[in-house]
């Protein structure tokens, strides 16, 4: 299948490693022009290496997306190495273990500063080029946990369920202009954030009580398995094509039954 994204330029944040690397690579073998962008810019340019090495036009960018400024200098970045900004992916996140009376004011500005004001400084920044061209694609990262809600990821829920609504807002007022957004919400996905929040919780656990949480969240999976990273890229891959011209404002949850909502 053609994707039609042949030379388009796409902006990934987030895309040094997990569901961003690996939607970069789809992106790259569908010959697109990419840019990775994440707040550690040694791993931003460690993750365009691996995709240059196979062939793809890549450059990393080291930016903290919580900055207005970055987020226009990332831009002014990449339309200077690759061209006219078609496509954006907003992965960038970051994830806490706590229930709501343990958290701090701290931990909530920290998770919605990243998590909800980033993705509004990105579009804030990259949306004006693509209305002026008629063209352009937006795909945002959320999670079932902001339809559902989930026990220790309370603020992290709140801000994702502020992304959705964002997305969903802002698809009305650019529709026109030929530019679509829209949202993935994933289901639990074997990156290397979620890997890190799991370390913690088998050193707090113990071998024995974490082997029961594992098998317990394996039971809420119809398909009997958490995500990969390839699953939920597939469908970024598809919201930033040709093919999806007509869809825009939508949440698609790639989360293997874990919702049907």
């Amino acid at each position: 299948m053609d994707y039609g994204l042949r030379e388009r330029v796409v902006l990934i944040t987030g895309g040094a490693r997990g569901i961003g690397f690996e939607a970069a690579r789809l992106f790259a073998a569908e010959g697109a022009k990419l840019a990775l962008a994440d707040i550690n810019g040694a791993a931003a340019d460690a993750a365009a290496r691996r995709l240059i090495d196979l062939g793809a036009k890549v450059i990393g960018i080291g930016a903290d997306i919580t900055s207005g400024a970055q987020c226009a200098e990332m831009l002014a970045r990449v339309e200077d190495a690759l061209g006219p900004l078609s496509v954006v992916v907003n992965s960038a996140a970051v994830l806490d273990d706590k229930t709501f009376l343990e958290s701090s004011p701290a931990d909530w500005k920290r998770i919605v500063n990243v998590c909800l004001y980033g993705a509004m400084n990105v579009l804030h920044t990259t949306l004006p080029g693509m209305v002026e061209r008629k063209f352009g694609r937006v795909v945002c990262m959320a999670s079932d946990s902001a339809k559902l809600g989930q026990a220790r990821l309370s603020y992290y829920a709140a801000a994702k369920a502020g992304v959705i609504a964002l997305v969903k807002s802002v698809a009305q007022e650019v529709g026109g202009a030929g530019v679509t957004l829209n949202v993935v919400s994933p289901g639990a996905t074997n990156t290397e954030l979620r890997q890190e929040r799991e370390a913690g919780l088998r050193a707090s656990m113990g071998e024995e009580k974490y082997a029961r949480r594992v098998n317990s969240v394996l039971k809420m999976y119809p398909t009997g398995r958490i995500g990969e990273p390839n699953d939920i890229a597939n469908a970024i891959l598809f919201l930033s094509s040709a093919s999806a011209g007509w869809v825009t404002g939508q949440v698609l949850s790639v989360n293997g039954g874990f919702t049907m909502t």
